[in-house]
């Protein structure tokens, strides 16, 4: 079994996240597939002989959802390295690229991505030249941007940004629009709107809350749609629905008042409902993305460990170099004070090495000829030549922060009841919300038609499951992230039992 962490982009609340699993689960050869809505991550255990990363991503986009990053999914066990690459304009300068790159010694496999400008290498472990790379793109014409991870920003944190900025300005148009709306809808209180005409005010509410519906809410009516196309419904279907709902009856009530007056029902417009209704739901919306961009910074602190240059022994002449250049089985020298670069095995020189972000232990460590060392610890006394043994992905501190990421999107027990109770709750809410409807407009004394379509919006809009799905994935992704920040490390946000030895 091949295990995949696989990042998805478009998930908004807890029915997303089971039906992404349950399609996932569906496919031949999927063993398990775990989704972390904090995160947008997705676990997936497979096996590669029975079901291709084409068919994942496939399945996944099939859903309404998107790949970060295609290349990232892939069966292959072995090291992949990710390069940025600047230059390319075409299909033709990707072609160019993938070709020039499998022809570097040591790759096995190259896939670029035009869209993000980046060449996910395949190759054996610890056979990457990396100055040979540099070379090979550096002459092909492209320029080589260096490794991702090393000097890159994660294009989820830049995709994340991105949505925020997004979600701020339409929340910023929402606020005002809801505000002018709620002023017009009751000009009662506001005596110098009482001399405009009464159709007149309801034409301009009607093009005000066109925009504030369509497309402030616009990311909710997508993924309305969406859960459709999948026959199921989510969070966003219930806010649609409530919103459309008000939206409409309020529409027919501006252009088509005489439907109402013939049925002897007082007409009232409910376009500050459907503005209110959006803008609330937004604002929920922009403070889980603030929430959830902030608790990636204990996983920047550990990169931020890795020291960016070193010191290369290379044709008897020491020469420094970025970090992300150095290959396995360069000579490394480090003096007093100097951070260790990369994990490498020591050829000569006597020192005592700070190893307290690996191992808590404050006393520093001996080493000499023959002794391990590791990236990021901090050399004290002497100096020392070593030969880099582990570079990138493979150092130890890499590991880290992958176990850490690993953990941050693990699921615990409880998260999973919350999904299953949240994949049943929309469709029962909207049972409920029929019902009311009913009672309302059929049983009770004077049924009014606008009132039992208030009652039945009410329902919808106040039953939000989102804070279960989002609750415990938050609470295990920022509590993992300041276990790691206090040196505390975290495998998993499942809990296990520990049984007493008698000795």
């Amino acid at each position: 079994m091949a295990k995949e962490s696989i990042q998805i982009r478009g998930m908004s609340c807890a029915a997303c996240v089971r039906r992404v699993e349950q399609g996932l689960d569906a496919l031949e050869g999927v063993n398990s597939a775990s989704v972390n809505f904090a995160t947008g991550k997705a676990s997936v255990e497979y096996n590669p002989d029975a079901v291709t990363s084409a068919a994942l991503i496939a399945k996944i986009r099939d859903l309404g959802y998107d790949v970060v990053e295609a290349p990232a999914i892939s069966g292959d066990k072995l090291p992949k390295t990710t390069v940025s690459i600047g230059g390319m304009h075409c299909a033709a300068c990707v072609r160019r690229v993938e070709g020039a790159l499998k022809a570097v010694p040591g790759v096995k496999d190259a896939s670029v991505n035009l869209a993000t400008s980046r060449a996910t290498l395949v190759h054996a472990a610890g056979s990457l030249n990396v100055p040979a790379l540099k070379e090979t793109i550096d002459g092909a014409g492209y320029q080589f941007l260096g490794l991702i991870g090393e000097t890159e920003v994660d294009p989820m944190e830049a995709a994340s940004r991105s949505e925020l900025a997004e979600l701020k300005l339409k929340l910023v148009v929402g606020v005002v629009l809801s505000i002018l709306i709620h002023i017009g809808s009751t000009p009662h209180f506001f005596p110098f709107l009482e001399s405009i005409p009464h159709h007149l005010m309801l034409l301009t509410l009607f093009v005000m809350t066109t925009p504030a519906v369509f497309w402030v809410g616009s990311r909710f009516f997508i993924g309305a749609y969406k859960a459709a196309r999948q026959r199921t419904s989510d969070m966003n279907t219930l806010v649609a629905v409530g919103a459309l709902s008000a939206y409409l009856y309020s529409a027919l009530v501006t252009f088509f008042p005489k439907f109402f007056e013939s049925a002897g029902v007082t007409a009232h417009v409910y376009f500050d409902g459907a503005a209110m209704i959006i803008t609330l739901i937004l604002l929920g919306r922009f403070l889980e993305a603030r929430a959830k961009g902030k608790t990636s910074a204990a996983i920047k602190r550990l990169m931020g460990l890795k020291p960016k240059t070193a010191r290369v022994i290379r044709d008897g002449r020491e020469t420094d170099i970025p970090i992300e250049l150095v290959a396995t089985g360069d000579e490394i020298l480090v003096r007093p004070g100097e951070k260790i670069p990369t994990d490498g095995v020591v050829l000569s020189g006597v020192s005592a090495v700070d190893e307290s972000m690996l191992t808590g232990e404050s006393i520093p460590v001996g080493k000499e000829a023959g002794n391990e060392v590791f990236g990021a610890t901090i050399n004290k006394t002497g100096s020392f030549t070593f030969r880099a043994t582990k570079v990138g992905a493979e150092t130890a501190l890499a590991q880290i922060i992958r176990l850490v990421e690993e953990a941050q999107g693990s699921k615990a027990p409880i998260q999973r009841v919350a999904d299953r109770v949240a994949s049943i709750f929309v469709p029962v809410v909207f049972g409920i919300a029929i019902v009311t409807f009913v009672v309302w407009y059929v049983f009770v004394p004077e049924p009014i038609f606008s009132r039992a379509l208030l009652n039945f919006v009410s329902v919808l809009i106040i039953a939000c499951p989102c804070a279960m799905g989002l609750a415990t994935p938050t609470a295990v992704m920022v509590g993992t992230g300041l276990g790691a920040e206090k040196g505390i490390l975290i495998k998993g946000g499942a809990s296990r039992r520990l049984t007493s030895l008698t000795l």
